[in-house]
């Protein structure tokens, strides 16, 4: 999925050089909706586990422009909805930390603005972009990526594998899946075979209209689901817990999950590589790319200032890399992630994050995640894998419409 750069960062440009010129007439860095008093403030909800990250950028700011940061941690769990049903009233922030898929409902709900990037979009990771990207529109300033990998035990394995083949060949293998399926970790086997969940339009937005999952490839992937279920390659007994147990205990040697497992594999003791997620087909294997970043609430009276301290504030090296201290997740403004990336750990996810994908963030994409794993759980299980998916696009179809 492509964005168009150009077009992103010449709109953004126009737009943030007047915002901005106007700020410069009163506090010389923040704009006129935030210079309107020295007591103007830009209220933050963060994680709660960020805040200590984000108080230089806040302070700095403040010492600059005379407008405060109050930064406020909040739980993830309700964040999200606490920001939908606040902004409406007047009484949520100006800012918001969230993850990329929450535009669709976002968008809807008519609770963020656009953010104006400028030159500055094509400072990010081309990933991070698209994510941050909704209709044609950027609304969020990235600053992590995550996705899945292969996490390979280099001790029983020393080399990377060539493909799937190459891979189950040398060892046991394992991916969270559980009863109903788990979609997720199986996309980028699905994208090898030329089946995306929903094409993409001119601007690079996913189009719930190009639903992708009948094409020829989304078949082939499901057959494909069927082999690998009857060789026992693929197990459905597998829930994230138990695939956790037999890479640490060294009974596999590959496991397909995200950063948030190399803790504990490490802390067992385990020769941690990271490999790219080895196709079933030669073709490229795209796993799921999700983005975190700060939303601007549509209702905020410091819309100019919001977009200066997200921009030219947290949309620099230093702080992406202090938020990647507190969340060892890959940054997602390019420089702070090639600087992360001398960690080999880091590294190995983000050359597999080159091939990934955003997660969809449309509303159609609910849809999708109803039906998606348990028909694939179902064909895993012996289900025929022709009839199942076809019940599965069926299903999303008629959802959708």
């Amino acid at each position: 999925m492509k964005v168009n750069k150009r077009g992103i960062a010449a709109a953004g440009a126009i737009a943030i050089v007047s915002t901005l010129t106007l700020a410069g007439c009163s506090t010389g860095g923040a704009g006129d909706d935030a210079a309107e008093s020295s007591s103007s403030t830009l209220t933050v909800w963060v994680d709660a586990e960020r805040v200590d990250a984000l108080q230089d950028a806040a302070d700095s700011y403040e010492e600059k422009t005379g407008v405060a940061v109050e930064l406020v941690g909040k739980s993830v769990d309700d964040m999200k909805d606490d920001f939908i049903q606040q902004v409406p009233t007047g009484k949520g922030p100006d800012v918001v930390m969230g993850a990329h898929d929450w535009l669709g409902e976002l968008s809807t709900n008519g609770v963020v603005a656009p953010l104006e990037l400028g030159d500055s979009a094509a400072d990010y990771l081309p990933v991070a972009l698209q994510a941050a990207t909704y209709d044609g529109t950027v609304y969020m300033l990235p600053y992590a990526v995550e996705n899945i990998a292969v996490l390979r035990n280099a001790d029983l394995v020393p080399a990377a594998p060539a493909s799937f083949d190459d891979m189950v060949s040398k060892g046991a293998f394992v991916v969270e899946q559980g009863t109903e399926g788990n979609p997720y970790h199986l996309y980028p086997f699905q994208t090898a075979f030329g089946a995306p969940v929903f094409g993409t339009d001119d601007s690079g937005s996913y189009d719930s209209a190009d639903l992708q999952l009948g094409s020829e490839g989304g078949f082939a992937f499901a057959d494909w689901l069927a082999a690998q279920g009857a060789a026992g390659t693929l197990n459905t007994d597998i829930d994230g817990e138990i695939a956790k147990q037999q890479f640490l205990d060294g009974t596999a040697a590959f496991w397909l999950t995200g950063p948030w497992n190399v803790g504990a594999a490490t802390d067992a003791g385990i020769n941690v590589a990271i490999d790219p997620v080895p196709s079933p087909t030669g073709e490229t294997a795209s796993p799921f790319a999700g983005v975190k970043g700060f939303f601007v609430s549509s209702e905020s009276k410091n819309k100019v200032a919001a977009n200066d301290f997200l921009v030219n504030y947290l949309g620099t090296e230093e702080v992406q890399l202090a938020l990647f201290e507190a969340g060892n997740v890959l940054p997602a403004l390019t420089a702070a992630a090639d600087t992360a990336a001398s960690d080999p750990i880091i590294a190995g996810f983000q050359a597999v994050g080159a091939d990934a994908v955003p997660m969809p963030a449309i509303p159609a994409m609910g849809s999708v995640w109803e039906f998606w794993g348990v028909a694939e759980a179902g064909i895993i299980n012996g289900s025929d894998p022709t009839t199942t998916w076809q019940k599965l696009v069926d299903d999303v179809t008629a959802a959708i419409k």
